[in-house]
């Protein structure tokens, strides 16, 4: 049937894998008029699907979300959008609930858009059809529904047997236009890789270092990183001082979201290189399960969730499991920080201003980051090993 797509058929030992590239936009003024009317349409769908479906489920007692079809009859500047936007917007209307139904204690219920609040965006799926697919890249752009193709710079192109998926468009604070393409490729499985003590290496998350590696290596930041928030913190200041709603204020509004967006795109950058260095250099690696926004409720000095440590995890975890090898991640409650990686002895209390400590009974000298990250890979390894055993995943 036309624009069904068909499952698509792998070859024994090799998987389906999904990549995105993203690449800067630069539509000219139609387009972007076509976008903002887009980003609003998918805002209003979602808010009216969303409140369809709790006041049917007050009238009821049943689960139902209507489709953007509905709408379009008294709403008629929908017609004037891709179709596909909104129908992506009750996809992920329905994602929310399932995930929310599933596991209301980590995901949240939906709630409405306000347009102060969310980022533009909107996504469109590809269709292949006989004249050709509804979505494609071109020697200096991508073709989309009805905004034709809009000017992009293509830093990366798509290998041989990508399949192009769905593109996403969002548009920043910045006034700045990207997108993100989705694609689909056959990889080969990855044979898995069994650790070693010698080739594993144990993280422990530091607020002044990043992280600490059982070695005593320390990710300290780049000094381009602590130089541009010295910046930002100055333009906080002149900020502070301006009188809100001046043409000075606006001006430096959007100098405070450029340095934000700059600061933004470091972190990303170091977390990206990063985190593939340690993928290539090791063949596990084991981690603590901390929670960073608790720990950023309970400290006063720092904000470890600002730091980006949570998505350094992830990205470590699908780099590696790419490579066939395991991310270990460690209970949080286990005491690694107060145990002593010698002799095991678990002490009463530690002082986090104490850089050094001696054990009381093997007497070793121990740097409590150090030690922890020691700590904090034995227990990674012997999980690993137990839940191989059991016939379990790390």
């Amino acid at each position: 049937m036309p624009g069904k797509s068909k499952k698509r058929q792998v070859k024994d030992g090799y998987a389906l894998q999904y990549t995105t590239i993203k690449v800067r936009l630069y539509p000219d003024e139609a387009q972007k008029e076509l976008f903002e009317k887009t980003f609003g349409c998918c805002r209003y769908v979602w808010n009216q699907m969303l409140s369809d479906q709790q006041r049917f489920y007050l009238e009821t007692g049943a689960h139902f979300i209507p489709t953007p079809a509905k709408y379009k009859k008294e709403a008629p500047f929908l017609r004037e959008v891709d179709n596909q936007a909104l129908t992506q917007e009750h996809n992920k209307l329905s994602q929310a609930f399932r995930v929310f139904f599933k596991n209301p204690e980590s995901f949240g219920y939906p709630g409405f858009k306000r347009k102060k609040d969310d980022r533009d965006s909107f996504t469109a799926c590809n269709h292949e059809f006989e004249s050709g697919p509804t979505i494609y890249t071109t020697e200096n752009g991508i073709r989309m529904t009805k905004a034709g193709i809009v000017r992009a710079r293509l830093h990366r192109r798509p290998q041989n047997g990508w399949k192009l998926k769905r593109i996403t468009v969002e548009k920043t604070r910045t006034g700045k236009y990207y997108g993100c393409i989705l694609y689909e490729y056959p990889a080969k499985k990855p044979e898995p890789v069994v650790p070693t003590p010698e080739t594993a290496v144990g993280l422990k998350y530091s607020l002044p270092h990043f992280y600490v590696a059982d070695d005593g290596v320390m990710a300290d930041p780049p000094r381009w990183m602590k130089q541009a928030r010295e910046k930002l913190a100055k333009l906080q200041q002149r900020l502070s001082r301006m009188q809100p709603g001046s043409g000075n204020y606006q001006e430096a509004v959007q100098k405070y979201r450029l340095l934000h967006e700059h600061i933004a795109n470091q972190r990303r950058d170091f977390i990206h290189k990063e985190s593939r260095r340690i993928a290539n250099a090791w063949d596990a690696v084991c981690v603590r399960g901390d929670n960073l926004e608790e720990m950023s409720r309970r400290m006063t000095r720092g904000v470890p969730a600002e730091s980006g440590y949570g998505m350094f995890r992830e990205c470590l975890r699908y780099k590696l499991e790419r490579q066939g090898k395991p991310l270990v991640v460690v209970d949080r409650y286990i005491p690694t920080t107060r145990t002593c990686s010698a002799c095991g002895l678990v002490r009463e209390a530690v002082h986090y201003k104490e850089n050094v400590w001696t054990c009381p009974k093997c007497g070793a000298v121990h740097r409590w980051e150090v030690n922890a990250a020691r700590n904090i890979k034995a227990q990674g390894l012997s999980q690993y090993f137990s839940m191989q055993e059991s016939g379990q995943t790390a």
